[in-house]
């Protein structure tokens, strides 16, 4: 137990932290809305692990890491020079809880790392329902961090995420989303004995949404990520990957309200926790 144990502080790191703030699109993320409109979006997740990874090679399956994530989202859609734009603001803040093999690492409570971004539409085609827009996030370094702590809600690092995103309607009722981004990470230099510094990580995803009715839609997505070797204290930690999937359905009981639901789990990790289930739900209003 006391291997499983130094093995799963080995792998947390700061890898557990890139899942549950990872840059996760809902289908129709990047649909196109007239400059002045305003989405408030508060989002929340749960989402359960009971094994542990080192590379391909399952460790333990006597382990249980459980987060309770919640977000709370504001964005603007505006035109600035000719370019239409949508500035953000994310709050994350939410719960970790360990238990089973790896329960001395204890829980975490609290804010996460806030995010500033802004979406830039480049090209947009309203015949098509087709655009393509860049969003770079980043991440400030105000959630709750110990160095004493194997579980904390922020990274105590200054973080930049860009992301790229097509969207098109490939039939009637059928759109499809592409998005690929890349992580810079800034150094940790509050962690014992040293320092921390990453590599470049990625990630690509894609999702599907079919309107069943002018409410109603069946959605489903898919994403691949590599967080980036961790290196600490001479130390370097391979790279968390992780390959998952999503399903679910997204309802509108009024024009300017939507509930997104979804189900999800991880396909294949190497060097991590696996999630064995995910829900996913997201409320929106617009205004």
């Amino acid at each position: 137990m006391k291997k499983i144990h130094t093995l799963a502080t080995s792998l947390l790191g700061l890898l557990f932290l890139q899942n549950v703030y990872a840059v996760d699109l809902d289908a129709g993320d990047y649909d196109y809305a007239p400059s002045g409109t305003n989405l408030a979006m508060l989002y929340y997740q749960h989402a359960s692990r009971d094994s542990l990874y080192n590379g391909n090679d399952r460790v333990s399956n006597n382990v249980e890491l459980k987060s309770d994530i919640g977000i709370a989202r504001y964005v603007h859609y505006m035109d600035v020079a000719g370019l239409h734009i949508a500035p953000q603001i994310l709050v994350p803040f939410g719960r970790l809880d360990a238990g089973k093999d790896i329960a001395s690492l204890g829980s975490s409570t609290g804010l996460g790392d806030i995010i500033l971004a802004n979406t830039f539409f480049i090209y947009h085609d309203k015949d098509t329902k087709s655009t393509f827009g860049i969003t770079p996030y980043l991440y400030l370094p105000t959630g709750k961090y110990s160095k004493y702590d194997d579980l904390n809600l922020g990274e105590n690092r200054v973080k930049l995420t860009v992301q790229g995103a097509y969207t098109t309607q490939l039939i009637d009722r059928l759109n499809w989303d592409i998005a690929g981004d890349f992580t810079i990470y800034g150094k940790n230099d509050d962690v014992i004995n040293g320092s921390l510094k990453q590599d470049l990580g990625f990630q690509v995803q894609t999702n599907t949404r079919y309107r069943l009715t002018d409410i109603a839609d069946l959605r489903a997505g898919l994403s691949y990520s590599d967080a980036g070797d961790i290196k600490q204290n001479g130390v370097t930690t391979d790279s968390n990957k992780q390959t998952k999937f999503w399903i679910g359905t997204g309802i509108s009981p009024t024009a300017t309200t939507q509930v997104i639901l979804n189900y999800g789990r991880d396909l294949r990790v190497e060097n991590g926790f696996k999630e064995d289930n995910r829900i996913n739900l997201r409320l929106m209003k617009v205004f």
